[in-house]
């Protein structure tokens, strides 16, 4: 039976040219540095910013003439403020503010999902005013079906490449796609880093990487890792790729590679619990400790 990926690939375009990247923004550092990440995406992009100012629908205790519907004058001035600093530095960039009232990760994913690409500050504000923090990030990130970018406050790597997190087990083509081509709006190189399972693991993949010598499954894996990049390598002749494999704990692994890098790109697969839409544990172990922009890249 041949494996999907032994196909050409094929690479979806944009959804719609009038589809914003939107960013939340509610004030603090980690909300301006990703404004301005967004800010230069939109632009590689050729698509507008939309900047996404939300409040919590519980009125603030501290403010109790603030409720639902009636944002603070720090609200309405500093989304305004922030936009105009936009289209100064990104001239010919359409900006557009909205601010809605609502349960902040229910706007977020709704935003999400009329938008090319979500940007988030990793962290934010606690309490009413900041609604882009951690628990409202993950939450968001669980349950939309849209590309997620996460970013800290800080400066970016110079000359920093895109490094990917590839499950060879699942090589889905929504996530080796947004990093190829994210690598390539970038004009950087693509690093793509695969840490086998540990032979010690159980389940089928890791018994079945348990069997052969240990010389023959390190030449399988490679082989395996070249079959699927080689195919996008062809949909991108320009583009720079690099791979690595890393035995391991993948989490540590990616946060290893990600010292040097631009962005790091994983992805996250839907699923169905009777919990409701959860991240596993790799996505919240880069989400809380990586310094580099997280990109999370949904799939089926």
């Amino acid at each position: 039976m041949t494996h999907p990926l032994l196909t050409a690939p094929s690479i979806p375009g944009p959804r719609s040219p009038s589809l914003p990247v939107t960013v939340g923004f509610d004030g603090s550092r980690e909300s301006l540095a990703a404004v301005t990440w967004a800010a230069d995406e939109a632009r590689r992009r050729g698509l507008a910013l939309r900047l996404l100012h939300a409040w919590g629908l519980e009125p603030d205790v501290h403010s109790p003439l603030v409720g639902p519907g009636t944002p603070s004058r720090v609200s309405e001035e500093v989304p305004r403020t922030t936009a105009e600093r936009v289209r100064r530095t990104h001239p010919g960039l359409e900006v557009l503010v909205r601010q809605r009232c609502g349960e902040p990760a229910a706007v977020l994913c709704e935003a999400a999902e009329k938008s090319e690409l979500l940007v988030l500050g990793s962290r934010g504000r606690g309490g009413v005013a900041g609604f882009v923090v951690g628990s409202v990030a993950l939450a968001v990130v669980a349950r939309t079906r849209r590309p997620v970018v996460l970013v800290r406050a800080g400066e970016p790597v110079p000359g920093g490449d895109v490094v990917l997190g590839l499950d060879l087990s699942h090589p889905c083509d929504e996530v080796l796609e947004f990093a190829f081509s994210q690598a390539h709006r970038l004009g950087v190189p693509l690093r793509v880093v695969h840490s086998p399972r540990h032979p010690g693991g159980c389940g089928p993949t890791a018994q079945a990487a348990a069997a052969p010598a240990p010389g023959a499954a390190d030449a399988a894996t490679a082989t395996a890792l070249a079959r699927v990049l080689d195919q996008w390598r062809h949909a991108f002749p320009g583009l720079h790729v690099t791979a690595e494999i890393r035995p391991g704990h993948p989490a540590r692994r990616l946060l290893d590679a990600s010292h040097a890098a631009a962005l790091v790109v994983i992805g996250r697969r839907n699923r169905d619990s009777r919990l409701g839409p959860h991240t596993g544990g790799l996505t919240r172990t880069l989400l809380h400790r990586s310094r580099t922009p997280v990109a999370v890249v949904p799939h089926d």
